[in-house]
This record gives structure tokens, sequence and C-alpha cells, in this order.
């Protein structure tokens, strides 16, 4: 029997490797390339690491809610943690599929493409060849369960960390000695004097339809945080996750706001940036966490569509092996992402993201943060009345003091 203090320990370690898987998938995208944070944070000037913090917020908010109403209710597929949400209203839920098949698709498809541009920019690859080498990293990773995809996404997580914080910091260190790059403060202050809050409404906007895309991972999220078993548990798991993307995305923008100069219009603005830096171990460190983030990126995603389909009736008369039937689907959907990855990384985030994340708002982020958040504290405190009821009901009945709780007794408890 293990101690107390070794429970603790196991359950906060838990809690950190769901909170990682997160980390892990919002990073390659997210900040690694630095694309989706010039897209959407580096136009709004002083509001945009203001804005990526309330960003990380409302994501992990709303994946809180969803795994603790699919855990609480020890459901069994993400198409009834949807039903469970909009419920009484039917068939509601297809719309949650809708948006999420074209998302598997746009961020399978820019994490290949994305890799794939880094490979080719630092090894020489040709780009087309880093599509398939980065597809099969994907599929190998993938088809082996929640577990290895908790564990690989814990150690890519940390490394993404460390390395992101590090690369990160030095920039803004930088910025002002090279040619092109102006300080992070004066960056925020000449922009607040130019606009001021002009750019607010936009902020808002954006905060919620980054947070909408990227809900894309709630399949993953709560395949791999099934032994999260209490709300303290999902709560605990998702600060641990906003505490590292919120960190990492804010030195992210911080950073670029001073490197636009530098970067231009180019894919990858966080490796266009640390080239600039003339440091040639720092690109080499950069180069890997790139890649480490971006194929975290494709797993994580990945998963949530194997997990939906490998256990579909058909697939399980071609074969009762798992592996094979999740081989059968991660196959499918990289070769359709790794053509889809072809349109490039900034049409892939510009359109296929910004489209998403606005239907996203109306079907995931308002519904979970609130009609959401209501029954799932509605559902906690009936579930603690009936256990209040069923422990009194157990006690012998022999006794005065123990007599089974009656309709008029229930009223007053």
């Amino acid at each position: 029997m293990p101690s107390a203090s070794a429970v603790k320990t196991a359950s906060l370690s838990l809690c950190f490797s769901v909170g990682a898987v997160l980390f892990s998938s919002h990073a390659g995208g997210g900040f690694a390339t630095g694309n989706q944070a010039n897209v959407y944070f580096i136009s709004l000037g002083w509001l945009g690491p203001i804005t990526a913090i309330i960003t990380m917020l409302l994501l992990t908010l709303t994946i809180k809610e969803a795994m603790n109403m699919y855990n609480s209710r020890h459901l069994t597929s993400y198409k009834q943690l949807f039903m469970n949400l909009y419920s009484p209203f039917k068939a509601v839920e297809v719309l949650f599929e809708v948006f999420f098949y074209i998302m598997v698709l746009m961020a399978v498809s820019a994490a290949i493409s994305g890799a794939a541009s880094a490979l080719a920019d630092q090894l020489a690859i040709n780009y087309y060849i880093g599509v398939v080498l980065v597809g099969a990293v994907v599929f190998a990773l993938t088809i082996f369960g929640a577990n290895l995809v908790r564990k690989a996404t814990t150690y890519m997580g940390i490394g993404i960390l460390v390395t992101s914080i590090l690369i990160f910091t030095i920039g803004i260190f930088m910025t002002g000695d090279v040619v092109g790059t102006t300080t992070v403060t004066a960056a925020m202050e000449n922009d607040f004097m130019a606009n001021g809050f002009a750019k607010l409404p936009q902020a808002i906007l954006y905060a919620v339809t980054y947070a909408g895309f990227q809900c894309v991972v709630i399949p993953t999220m709560i395949v791999v945080g099934t032994p999260l078993v209490t709300r303290k548990n999902c709560a605990t798991s998702m600060w641990f996750s906003f505490a590292m993307n919120a960190v990492a995305l804010t030195l992210s923008v911080c950073m670029l706001l001073g490197w636009t100069g530098v970067y231009g219009k180019s894919p990858l603005p966080t490796l266009t940036s640390c080239q600039a830096m003339g440091m040639p171990w720092l690109t080499v460190v950069y180069s890997i966490c790139l890649l480490l983030c971006l194929v975290s990126t494709g797993v994580t995603t990945v998963f949530g569509f194997t997990a939906r389909f490998s256990e579909v009736q058909p697939l399980k008369k071609i074969s009762r092996s798992s592996v094979v039937r999740s081989a059968m689907v991660t196959f499918f959907i990289i070769l359709l992402s790794m053509t889809v990855s072809l349109a490039g990384l900034t049409n892939i985030i510009k359109y296929g993201y910004g489209y998403c994340g606005y239907l996203a708002i109306a079907i995931i982020i308002v519904p979970f943060l609130t009609v959401g958040w209501y029954k799932n504290k509605r559902y906690a405190t009936d579930a603690a009345y009936k256990g209040r009821i069923d422990q009194m009901n157990a006690q012998p009945e022999s006794s005065e003091e123990y007599a089974p709780v009656t309709e008029t007794m229930k009223e007053t408890i």
C-alpha cells in the first residue's frame, strides 16, 4: 500500500502529464513556428501578450469542463460528450463532427508542412521527402494507444518548454541590438500611443477564435485524461497546462513584436529570427525544438481521430487487433493531411484555422463555459446528495439513530 504522500505525488505527476499533452499539441503551430502567433497576436500590438494569456485561460477552462463532464458521467466517446453538452437538443453534436474533421486535416497538415519546411531549411532535405518522413514519425507514435501518447508528449513537452523559454528569452534581450529589431517595450509603447484601445474588439475576437480552433484536441484530451477521476484532478491538470502554455506563448509574442522587421512574411518567423541572432548553436537547438513541437501536435491531433474511428464496427470486422485498426485509420488521415499540407503553412493557418475558429466559438467555447459549467456543477451537487442518501440508508436498520432516510427527511438534507 503506497503512502499518502506517494499517492499525492503520483496524482500530481499524472495531472502534469495530461496537462503536458495539451501543451505539446498547442506548441507546434501555436508558438514554435511563430506563424500562429504572428497571424493572431502580433497585429494587436501592445494587446498581443495580454490577449495570449486570456486565450490560454479560455482554452484550458473549456477543456477542464469537457474532461470533467466526460469522466464524471463515464462516457466512452466524444460524440456522447457533445450529446450531453447539447441535451435536450438533438443532432447538434454533428456540428462538432464537421468542425473536428476539418480541423484535424488543418492541424496535422500545418504540423507536417511546418516540420517539412524546417527540415528543408536546416538539413537541405527536399520538402516532399520531409513531408513523408514527418508523416511516418507521427504514424508510428499514434497507433499504440493513449499511454504512449501521454508519455511521449510529456517528455517532448518538457523539452519544448525548456528550449522555447531559452530561445524566446534570448531573443527578447537581443531586440534593439540587431539591425531591423526594436525593443519589446518600445514596440508596445509606440503601438499604444498610435492605437490606444482601438484594437480591443479585434483582440477579443482573436482570443476566442484562437482558443476555439485549438479545441480540436478535445477528443484526445478526454481519452488521455480519463484517469483524472475528480473535478480537482481535472482543474489541477489544466492549471499546469495553462501555466506552460501562457508562459511559452506570451514570451513568443513578446519576442516576435521586436523582430517583425526581420522575419517579414516568412512562414517560420521564429526560425528566421533565430538565424538573424548570429548564434548557430541556438538555431540548432531551436530546430530540434521545432521538430518536437510539430511532431507532438501531429500526434495528439491524429490520436483523437484514430481513437474515434478505430472502434467502428466495419473495421472490427476487418481486424480484431486494435493496433491494426489504429494503423489503418492513422494511415488514412495522415495521407490526406500530407496532401493538404502542399497548400503551405501560412494559407492553412490563415484560412482553415480562422473559419473553424469562428464555428468553435458558437459550438464549443460558449457552450462549455456556460451550459457545460452549469451542468457539471449541478451534476456534482446531485451526486454528492445521492452519496449522502446512500450512506445514511446503508447504516443498520436496527438502530433508531440510523433508521433509513425517509422522503420527508431527504428534504431536510
